[in-house]
């Protein structure tokens, strides 16, 4: 049974799109499991590699989930960096990369940041 939502795409077609990319996922994760056996001179079995990969694409299914939350709960219908950031909070390593990565992005265009300031300024005044 197929059924349309708004824009006219059917659930077959998501679910086919869902699987093109769950196999590309696990492909890639297959590949950097071995290439970081071979790098470490380990050998890896298949179930354990097929396992990791498994593991990588459910967890990001629930980062990218937790991101949609999070953007969805601040009333934006995107994502941004802090939503990034504090989806990684149990993660103080990746955390720590995160806001290194954002600072550092921050650091290299300041004119984006100085925008983004005026526009909250004049939203402010507009509120008022």
């Amino acid at each position: 049974m197929e059924s349309v939502d708004g824009n006219g795409s059917s659930e077959v077609e998501n679910d086919a799109e869902m699987k093109l990319l769950r196999d590309r996922f696990r492909l890639s994760a297959i590949s950097i499991t071995e290439s970081q056996a071979k790098q470490n001179g380990m050998a890896v079995s298949k179930v354990v590699v097929t396992c990791i990969a498994d593991l990588a694409f459910k967890y990001t299914e629930r980062v990218a989930k937790d991101l949609h939350l999070f953007a969805q709960h601040a009333n934006r219908k995107s994502v941004n960096m802090e939503d990034a950031i504090l989806c990684a909070h149990r993660n103080e390593h990746l955390s720590g990369l995160l806001r290194t990565f954002s600072n550092d992005l921050k650091a290299k265009d300041p004119q984006s940041e100085r925008k983004r300031k005026k526009e909250a300024k004049k939203n402010d005044k507009g509120t008022a």
